[in-house]
């Protein structure tokens, strides 16, 4: 379907006259889309912009807008609102809007595992060992990661710290140790010259996809060819990008002029070394790919730790109609 039917409209009612004289058949219009990322524009975006810089989107007849994310914005709810097509999601969100009746379901995951971490100062050598130690944790971790560190490695609430967005008091006091993202709090103090290291809590057992691309209910099914070819574009996107990031880079720091070369450069390598985007299951089954299992699995946490009711229909929260026989392998044309 068109973006623009009334340029449709227009064309149609000229068809005959065009083809009176011999002229070809005008082509079709690419379809809009608008894509709402999960914070500003940096690496962990770059697939898309990839896709949009080096004309994948395009090839696929979609013309995307894609949309930055922030800290004052609600992506849920603008995606529900209707001003944003697709978004960036997270497995747990999607979980809790399923359970509460909200009709968004996942379509593909960009990165095969989350990027969260443990940030700790070298003489810490394993997660176990921060037992007693201060660990300063966004808000949103209270309800996600923390009950599992507690279990898992008996924490217990008076560690708790707050992280404001700041790293100050990390690099302050080497007895803290600090939540974060693999391509970004990493970088920072690398920045800074301060040695650390990083837990991946993946490695650990926890089981959320990173990244993910969710829509509503009622666009896919309005739109199911576009985001069908939303979802390879992208993951083709995401391909280039990995091979080469310059277009993408170049569109990322029009957006967000405070990003740094040295920060995608990072972002990259990172998201190579750890296999984010194409390893795992990404590797023989395509980038953007999702299994039934790993959402079980990731259910049964959020019942394991009180997130999720048990009789929640589960299963609504993703589909793997979009990425089955992707096959858009790192390693290949």
């Amino acid at each position: 379907m068109s973006a623009l039917p009334s340029r449709r409209q227009a064309l149609t009612a000229l068809g005959g006259a065009a083809l009176a004289f011999g002229a070809p058949r005008a082509a079709r219009a690419a379809d809009r889309v608008r894509f709402l990322t999960s914070w500003y524009a940096q690496g962990v975006h770059g697939g898309f912009y990839q896709a949009k810089a080096t004309g994948i989107y395009a090839k696929h007849g979609l013309d995307v807008a894609i949309q930055m994310g922030g800290p004052q914005i609600n992506g849920m709810q603008l995606l529900l609102g209707g001003d944003a097509d697709l978004a960036i999601g997270y497995d747990l969100a999607v979980l809790d809007a399923v359970q509460r009746g909200v009709p968004v379901v996942t379509v593909a995951s960009t990165f095969q595992f989350d990027l969260q971490g443990i940030m700790t100062h070298p003489d810490v050598t394993s997660l176990a060992a921060l037992k007693g130690r201060r660990i300063l944790l966004a808000s949103s971790a209270h309800q996600s990661i923390w009950p599992w560190l507690k279990e898992r490695y008996g924490y217990t609430d008076d560690q708790i710290g707050a992280y404001a967005g700041t790293l100050q008091p990390f690099f302050a006091d080497p007895a803290v140790a600090n939540q974060g993202y693999s391509t970004d709090e990493p970088f920072e103090a690398q920045q800074l010259h301060v040695p650390v290291n990083f837990f991946l809590l993946a490695k650990y057992g926890y089981p959320p996809y990173g990244s993910t691309v969710i829509t509503t209910n009622a666009f896919r099914a309005a739109k199911p060819d576009v985001v069908r070819r939303f979802v390879r574009a992208s993951m083709e996107g995401w391909r280039s990008y990995l091979r080469d990031p310059a277009p993408g880079n170049a569109l990322i720091d029009i957006d967000n002029p405070r990003n740094t070369e040295a920060q995608n450069a990072f972002c990259v390598a990172e998201l190579k070394r750890s296999g984010a985007v194409a390893g795992g299951d990404a590797a023989t089954l395509g980038i953007g790919t999702m299994t039934d299992a790993r959402w079980k699995a990731t259910r049964d946490f959020c019942v394991h730790y009180g997130l999720l009711d048990a009789r929640t229909e589960w299963r609504a929260a993703y589909t793997l109609d979009d990425v089955a026989d992707l096959r858009v392998l790192a390693r290949t044309d």
